[in-house]
């Protein structure tokens, strides 16, 4: 496998975790201290912040420090993108699943 396709590996792997889903997720509203992540999506911190390192280590998340508190942002706002589309999936496949959409139908 090439690097580009190993780093997309690394990228998409970052995302396919429901804490970071949620970080994500809380993040649309803009950049936020981890002081204010962890109780809003219901996390100890430490585990927070370790999903929250590992992120920004795959280049999805930016960070900044201001005195002692870290702030979080989502980097490329095309992470919406990839989580929205895949939402999309998931609730086509439930249809599909449950008989609501039939196969002729799917496309």
């Amino acid at each position: 496998m090439s690097s580009a396709a190993n780093y997309l590996a690394d990228v998409l792997k970052s995302l396919s975790q429901p804490t970071r889903l949620k970080i994500i997720d809380f993040l649309r509203a803009g950049e936020r201290c981890v002081c204010e992540i962890f109780p809003a999506i219901d996390e100890e911190q430490s585990n927070t912040s370790r999903h929250l390192t590992s992120m920004q280590t795959h280049g999805i998340l930016s960070r900044r420090k201001e005195g002692v508190k870290i702030y979080y942002a989502v980097k490329h706002p095309e992470v919406f993108e990839i989580i929205d589309r895949a939402e999309e999936i998931v609730k086509l496949e439930i249809d599909f699943r449950s008989g609501v959409i039939k196969e002729s139908e799917r496309g």
